[in-house]
């Protein structure tokens, strides 16, 4: 197996140009919304609003400001699959359709994919869509074509500020360790790392620098495995599947037996 590798994201850097949205689109040819996406979200630039079938990368656009609006900052992020080292989406997948590849990333094989939707489900970040066209669920392929040739993702590529950052991740996790200690000695207090350590889903393989608290971001604080609830939930079902056929039975034979004695008199 390769070294794992993966994305450093520095939100810190991010000027919300869309750059890696419109590289992402462009080179997994990824079909434009039906009917356009408007140019602004009520009134806020991020108009792809969330990831989805169709928009494998998301720029988040976060305004914050006081109330009567003589201060604020915007907080932007480029939202991506996180390819956690311990995926639901892989776990749950009925077909095998959702492999870990040699690059340590996580990847959607469309031509087995049975549009069951129980990747969607489990997905605790809202990663995975159904492509419109393809009827079947898509996310970030971390540019697994580009990877196997030895060229960086198409997103990273495109990125003008480096807020971007793809490598190896141990090589990643050291320059974001880095980068916080430069924030926060210029006094950025809040800025904290995403998905770096093993604590989140065994660690992310695209994790982040925030200024903020996670769920400023859309973030959850603790996502989980949603299949740990599965095995006790399966014993539930079969033991409540037991004690409903046993009662039918029971009721059966009652009846049966009334009818048996009926036919008798």
């Amino acid at each position: 197996m390769a070294e794992p590798m993966g994305f450093f994201t520095d939100t810190s850097v991010c000027i919300g140009c869309k750059a890696c949205e419109t590289a992402c689109k462009a080179w997994n040819q990824l079909p434009a919304k039906e009917g356009g996406h408007p140019p602004m979200s009520g009134d806020s630039y991020d108009n792809t609003v969330r990831l989805s079938g169709e928009d494998w990368r998301h720029v988040k656009f976060i305004e914050q400001f006081s109330e009567d609006r003589s201060a604020g900052r915007w907080l932007m992020m480029s939202d991506v699959c996180k390819h956690c080292v311990n995926a639901p989406c892989l776990e749950v997948c009925p077909t095998g359709a959702i492999i870990r590849t040699e690059f340590d990333t996580v990847v959607i094989q469309t031509d087995a994919c049975n549009g069951c939707r129980l990747c969607i489900t489990a997905c605790p970040f809202g990663v995975i869509d159904v492509n419109p066209v393809s009827k079947t669920a898509e996310k970030c392929t971390l540019c697994y074509d580009r990877l196997q040739v030895g060229m960086q993702p198409a997103c990273a590529q495109a990125c003008p500020t480096a807020s971007i950052q793809f490598g190896p991740i141990a090589q990643l996790k050291a320059t974001a360790t880095a980068r916080l200690s430069q924030l926060q000695a210029q006094g950025e207090k809040q800025a904290s790392l995403y998905g770096a350590d093993d604590k989140m889903l065994g660690g992310l393989n695209s994790f982040y620098l925030l200024l903020d608290e996670p769920g400023v971001y859309g973030l959850p604080v603790d996502p989980k495995m949603p299949t740990r609830n599965l095995f006790w939930g399966s014993v539930s079902s079969v033991a409540a599947a037991v004690v409903l056929g046993v009662v039918g039975l029971f009721g059966f034979r009652e009846r049966r037996a009334v009818d048996e004695s009926d036919a008798d008199a």
